[in-house]
């Protein structure tokens, strides 16, 4: 563990997949056609956390959605990538704008699009619904799955490695 709070003082940046980490994975369309997602709202307040702590916050994900642009905004996570299967490059492209480096990233994903990330970060987690191989080849799995508290328990970590969860929580005694 002492490894990974090295790696989390050094975090600037926490880069999340949606399908499989902020959502079940599950894809949902109504009979029109329309389709939905479903959030855990203490994912989002996990990610706000960050925010407050000068953490900068980003999504990348393969699909475009309108749902997913809203949540973004509604959180207000800074960066927004959609429709990006190669999250490398999106990756590379987002640290060309905030000249951050890989090992001031954490980067949390489920599949296979994800996993060039996940290993060229700093910290590269895996969510525990996770496929396989990505987890083989992830720092570290988390113990909840995708849209069940992944996010919240990946930004948990990053904080408490880096001495800021107590702090964060005692202001809602």
């Amino acid at each position: 563990m002492n490894d990974f709070n090295a790696r989390a003082k050094k975090i600037k940046l926490a880069v999340f997949d949606v399908d499989g980490v902020m959502t079940d994975g599950r894809l949902y369309f109504l009979p029109d056609g329309t389709e939905f997602k479903t959030f855990n709202v203490l994912d989002g307040l996990g990610i706000k956390m960050l925010m407050k702590m000068g953490i900068e916050t980003a999504i990348i994900t393969g699909r475009s959605s309108l749902i997913v642009e809203n949540r973004a905004k509604s959180l207000g996570i800074q960066h927004y990538f959609h429709g990006r299967e190669d999250k490398l490059t999106a990756l590379n492209e987002l640290l060309a704008k905030t000249a951050y480096d890989y090992e001031q990233v954490a980067y949390l994903g489920d599949d296979l699009p994800d996993l060039a990330a996940i290993r060229q970060v700093g910290i590269g987690m895996a969510t525990a619904n996770a496929n396989d191989f990505v987890k083989k080849h992830a720092l570290a799995v988390t113990q909840a799955r995708g849209g069940k508290g992944a996010v919240r328990e990946f930004c948990e970590l990053i904080l408490s490695a880096r001495g800021q969860l107590d702090t964060l929580q005692q202001q809602y005694l």
